[in-house]
């Protein structure tokens, strides 16, 4: 059984973390801590577990095998580094940091630790990226040279996300920050090495320091070009994907697939969902097998540290507007 310490109730996913911990066969929930000791102490309530406003102590806990941390992007280096020191177990949200240097630091105390590092990249668990991993790699596309991928909701707009959302702060930034993520770790799953960036962030419903509908260009090293696109506003077409390659062409808008390539003669083909490859566990799943068994985890802590970068530069682009190497 791996015992398990929830760090933080901020992220608007610690709920659903806490479920999915709660629904595995093989781990449980024994402690909470939160910097806001109401919040935290709430939760542990609410979870039947105890409550324990001491980082350094919370994570020095004899019943506590692993953390998964929700806390604000801005406090995951140090909750994180006191975690790996007191050789924890680490699942994380998105994303690792706001800078590549708090990230680096985070990577030297879980190298030095030895422990099983994993960060929350759902999306390519999906049967659609590994089915788009696995068509480039057999060349189904082509040469692949053009990504698009939109992922967005409406939270800003009818007004669901917490106030405390837009504390750039704590947040280390808005949308492109946040949702953003996942267009960006999908892209350099799929695309590879990025070499500079282009961004255009603007401002529709929150506070002025907050992005709600942003875009950045991505090239990467094999010349192809993904276009991530996100927003807090966006309660249409919201999530779409694209992938183009000089021999076909992968798409998905609203969850309806289509495929064009040779292999499947004149026009666009729809794929029995089916035949595609299977999900993956879900991150936390892939986590704890690794805690117990030693199985890989694809999600670590070199593609935390990418994403950051990318997320780091897309807001220097912006905020100096200019194109930037990575």
């Amino acid at each position: 059984m791996v015992n398990i310490l929830m760090l933080s109730k901020w992220h608007v996913h610690a709920d659903g973390y806490a479920a999915t911990v709660n629904s595995q066969p093989d781990a449980k929930i024994t402690c909470v801590w939160d910097d806001d000791e109401d919040r935290g102490a709430a939760w542990a309530k609410s979870l039947g577990v105890e409550f324990e406003p001491v980082l350094e102590k919370a994570v020095a806990r004899a019943d506590v095998d692993a953390v998964v941390v929700d806390a604000p992007t801005s406090d995951h280096c140090r909750v994180i580094t006191a975690a790996a020191r007191a050789g924890k177990h680490i699942f994380t949200e998105k994303a690792l940091a706001p800078t590549v240097a708090e990230c680096e630091i985070i990577a030297e105390a879980v190298k030095k630790s030895g422990v099983k590092f994993c960060i929350s990249h759902p999306h390519l668990t999906s049967p659609v990226s590994q089915y788009c991993k696995q068509a480039i790699e057999e060349g189904l596309l082509g040469k692949v040279h053009y990504m698009r991928m939109r992922t967005a909701h409406e939270g800003s707009l009818k007004g669901w996300l917490p106030d405390y959302w837009y504390d750039v702060e704590k947040a280390g930034g808005g949308a492109m920050m946040d949702l953003g993520c996942h267009p960006m770790y999908t892209a350099a799953y799929l695309l590879g090495k990025p070499v500079r960036i282009a961004s255009v962030f603007n401002t529709n419903f929150c506070p002025p320091s907050v992005d709600d509908n942003a875009v950045s260009v991505v090239e990467f090293e094999n010349k192809a070009i993904a276009v991530l696109e996100t927003s807090f506003i966006s309660p249409y077409q919201a999530d779409c994907f694209e992938l183009l390659g000089t021999e076909g062409a992968i798409v998905e808008v609203a969850g309806r697939l289509k495929v064009r390539a040779a292999k499947y003669g004149d026009g666009w083909f729809t794929p029995d969902l089916k035949t595609l490859p299977a999900a993956l566990p879900v991150p936390l799943r892939i986590w704890l097998d690794a805690i117990e068994k030693g199985t890989p985890i694809p999600f670590d802590i070199q593609r935390a540290i990418e994403l950051t970068r990318l997320l780091e530069n897309a807001y220097i682009s912006d905020r100096e507007q200019k194109i930037v190497r990575i």
